[in-house]
């Protein structure tokens, strides 16, 4: 097994160089609980984005996508809310967006183009804007390296976790750090989903490069996971790489540099992406899909997330009934091209493994040991397709009454 070039750290959002955090309430959740957040680099950063695909887009996602793409924009902060997603809200909303980062930018001098703006909760309903705007001198007060803990809660809706982690890693002789915080729990689904993800880094790194890279990881990790197959309006992925660190530039013509960095960037994604299923809404169960010696890569995306996204695989996975026939009837009703009695199925995790499905053929398993697996926290399934070279991995989470219940009051 390859050893990582880099190690896990304590510190978040705030771990990499030059990076504060801190949130505040504004009044927009209940019982005064911190709902909004702010992080802030001391020097710009080159940003990389990657949003929802939706064609309904929340006021944020489209005044953070402009602003981004924008040629050698730099970005200085961060400002999110959690509460309200400032979605569906028409021509105010995007008033209030800039409002915000206006705002923003007075208190830490610089321009409203060079402020990040995220919201997530009840679609369709105004901002709050003056309740926001009001804490922003708070919040850049309030800035801190410690901030991070603050932040990371404010940014929650109804997850149950906050979602960090920072990793370190040596390019050039020169310690880089990453750094993550998120939020996602339901309106999980694969092409981004109702998920916001904040990374930071002190790295130095070409932007055009950093955002090529950020698609690449954006595909294998955050585009496939799926709580319960719904599109969110606010999905939002954004990196910010200050330099502070002062390696020399990363870019993909420096090939050690490039996968040392890419490495921990893609491991600090994962480990949000899982994160993200793990917490979905009402869930007791992660589940991990492997789809291997699938013809294609896209079949063998399109295969695993075909089985998380199945809402007869996850009750069952709920159930603990090892019912891996709704397993083969996900994946045949994808419209994948593959031949049935090649197919090989296995359930597995610490306790152990079962053998359900031998190139198309049923095989006698050992009840117990299934009920053993199922009763985990973590279940893999193995799907071996027996024909080709290429493999995805998937992650989901099952389906539980508590899922029901959360959405339908999700507004009460």
């Amino acid at each position: 097994m390859k050893k990582n070039t880099f190690k896990k750290i304590l510190g978040g959002i705030t771990a990499p160089k030059g990076f504060k955090a801190s949130g505040a309430s504004a009044g927009l959740k209940p019982n005064g609980q911190l709902d909004v957040a702010l992080i802030e680099s001391e020097k710009e950063s080159v940003p990389a984005i990657v949003v929802t695909r939706n064609a309904v887009k929340a006021a944020p996602v489209l005044w953070d996508d402009q602003i981004v793409r924008k040629d050698k924009q730099k970005i200085k902060a961060i400002l999110v809310n959690s509460g309200n997603a400032n979605a569906c809200t028409g021509n105010q909303g995007l008033l209030d967006v800039q409002k915000e980062a206006e705002c923003i930018s007075h208190c830490i001098n610089c321009e409203p183009e060079q402020v990040i703006v995220s919201s997530t909760g009840v679609i369709g309903v105004p901002l709050p804007i003056d309740q926001i705007t009001a804490q922003i001198p708070i919040l850049t007060t309030k800035l801190s390296v410690e901030g991070e803990k603050e932040a990371s809660h404010a940014i929650l809706t109804t997850d149950l976790v906050p979602k960090t982690i920072a990793v370190e890693t040596e390019i050039d002789g020169k310690v880089i750090h990453i750094g993550a915080m998120a939020k996602g729990s339901g309106m999980i689904c694969p092409n981004v989903a109702t998920m916001l993800s904040f990374i930071t880094t002190d790295a130095c790194i070409d932007q055009d490069c950093l955002q090529r890279m950020l698609n690449i990881i954006a595909r294998d990790t955050y585009n496939m996971i799926s709580v319960d197959g719904d599109m969110s309006t606010n999905d939002t992925v954004v990196v910010l790489a200050n330099g502070m660190a002062e390696n020399n530039m990363i870019t993909e013509s420096n090939i050690e540099a490039y996968s040392k960095f890419f490495e921990a960037l893609y491991f600090v994604n994962e480990t949000i992406a899982k994160s993200i299923a793990r917490d979905g809404e009402g869930a007791t169960k992660l589940i991990e899909v492997h789809v291997k010696n699938a013809d294609s890569v896209e079949d063998a995306r399109i295969l695993s997330k075909a089985v998380v996204k199945s809402n007869l695989v996850k009750t069952a996975i709920f159930g603990e009934d090892a019912n891996w026939g709704r397993v083969l009837s996900s994946i045949g009703a994808t419209g994948v091209k593959f031949t049935p009695k090649s197919v090989s199925l296995t359930f597995s995790n610490a306790k152990g493994e079962i053998l359900l499905l031998d190139h198309g053929k049923p095989v006698p398993f050992d009840e117990k040991l299934a009920e053993n697996i199922l009763k985990e926290k973590e279940i893999l399934i193995n799907v071996d397709m027996g024909t080709g070279i290429y493999k995805a991995v998937a992650w989901g989470c099952d389906l539980s009454y508590d899922y029901v219940k959360i959405n339908a009051e999700y507004r009460t």
